[in-house]
């Protein structure tokens, strides 16, 4: 079989036929980074945007790995919630499924049958575990059937919001019932202060990758703000929803009591949603991620358990409800849409109160322009600070084209082809005026 990529990772051919079959092209810039290195042996600390591949750049070494005929577990991950516990699960059954020799791979998180799931445990150990940090530490530490003590990967996904959840202390009692001779991988967002503790203790020489900055700035979204001013939030919503008419939205909340609201609000004017939050079993939560995949909604209300690491494609456009407390946690929402070479279109309401965090957003590269609704149509609106004229450096005449477009006063077919020929006209317009 003709190898992926041959000249910079021999994979196994099992492995192999798996990327190829799920339309691998070429390696993502987490994955060149993160698999040499891993396959090295190294203890590895990646900071990395949603979006970016990091699932597979640890799949991919992990089955490189393992040994089909060791049954005891080689290789454990850490996920902070059932979806994206379930979603690596499924990543790595669609390698494991290539194998000429069995892989036993198992999912670990609440909502199952436990009497079955201990009973098999007690038979025979998997080889490749994923798991939510309670459920694993109940196996583990409570239960005493899940046997660690010769895992040589163990890999944290998610680890910031590991530690918001309060799952770092599973983690640790976890971890600290495996071997000394143990790779471990954490990928992360962001690397708060309070989780410094746990990579020291467990981390030997770790080597710092950070991708984070490549994730969003190669997607091709527009960031629109639109200041509450007299109009609460309840109102203006539904009149952004119904101009920007989306294919698919995602609409996020920072609490289940805000989602719940908003849910009820355009449930009430009939539009087509569905919600998903940390506050709803387990299974129905399972199923409305089916739905919504398969393109069920056109609008998801949601708080941040689906920003990170979740896969929903065709999202064409986020809408902050809220905005989230940390900066970081908006490039996670916005990195849900522009994606697969389509563009997308991320609307945030802010207050007054939002002027230390919008510079924070926009220190970071993010080009934000300032929309007001009238009369049921966006229109430009002053940005909050009036800025000194300044000249253009290489790569800014898209986003000062960007604001030079009007937006279109209503959503129709093909507005976006037409918004791209408006943009290359300004651009050129741009450039004229600089050669003066």
């Amino acid at each position: 079989m003709e190898r992926l990529v041959p000249d910079m990772f021999p994979y196994k051919a099992f492995v192999n036929a798996a990327l190829v079959e799920l339309g691998f092209k070429e390696l993502t810039p987490v994955q060149k980074e993160v698999i040499p290195k891993a396959l090295a042996g190294r203890d590895l600390v990646v900071q990395s945007a949603t979006g970016t591949g990091k699932t597979h750049s640890y799949l991919i070494p992990i089955f490189e790995a393992i040994d089909p005929a060791v049954h005891s577990v080689q290789t454990l991950v850490s996920a902070p919630t059932r979806e994206l516990a379930r979603q690596i699960y499924d990543f790595a059954r669609q390698i494991a499924d290539k194998s000429p020799s069995p892989i036993d791979v198992r999912l670990f998180t609440g909502g199952t049958d436990r009497a079955e799931e201990l009973a098999r445990l007690g038979k025979a150990q998997p080889q490749i575990v994923v798991g939510t940090p309670g459920k694993l530490r109940d196996l583990v530490k409570k239960e005493l059937l899940l046997d660690v003590h010769l895992v040589r990967t163990f890999v944290v996904d998610e680890a910031d919001m590991t530690l918001d959840e309060g799952f770092l202390e599973d983690v640790d009692q976890v971890a600290g019932a495996m071997g000394e001779k143990l790779q471990t991988l954490v990928f992360s967002a962001t690397i708060p202060e309070r989780i410094q503790p746990f990579l020291r203790k467990y981390l030997k020489n770790p080597e710092f990758i950070d991708v984070k900055s490549a994730g969003l700035a190669s997607l091709d979204i527009r960031h629109w703000f639109v200041r509450t001013r007299e109009k609460p939030r309840a109102t203006l919503l539904p009149e952004i929803l119904a101009c920007i008419n989306p294919f698919l939205c995602l609409v996020f909340c920072n609490t289940k009591e805000s989602a719940d609201e908003v849910y009820r609000l355009l449930s009430e004017r009939k539009l087509n949603a569905t919600l998903i939050h940390g506050g709803l079993e387990a299974r129905k939560r399972r199923q409305i991620v089916t739905e919504i995949r398969a393109l069920k909604y056109q609008y998801v209300v949601a708080t941040d358990i689906v920003s990170r690491g979740i896969d929903i494609a065709g999202i064409t456009h986020i809408v902050n409800y809220e905005l989230p407390s940390d900066p970081e946690f908006y490039i996670h929402r916005a990195g849900r849409t522009g994606r697969m070479d389509k563009d997308g279109i991320v609307v945030s309401l802010y207050e007054f109160a939002d002027d230390s965090y919008m510079d924070k957003l926009e220190a970071k590269g993010i080009a934000a322009e300032y929309k007001d609704m009238k009369d049921g149509v966006f229109v430009e609106a002053k940005a909050r600070r009036e800025r000194s004229r300044r000249e253009y450096k290489p790569g800014q005449a898209e986003t000062a084209a960007r604001r030079i477009v009007k937006t279109p006063e209503k959503v129709k077919p093909g507005y976006k082809k037409k918004m791209r020929e408006d943009i290359e006209a300004a651009k050129k317009t741009l450039r004229r005026r600089k050669g003066r």
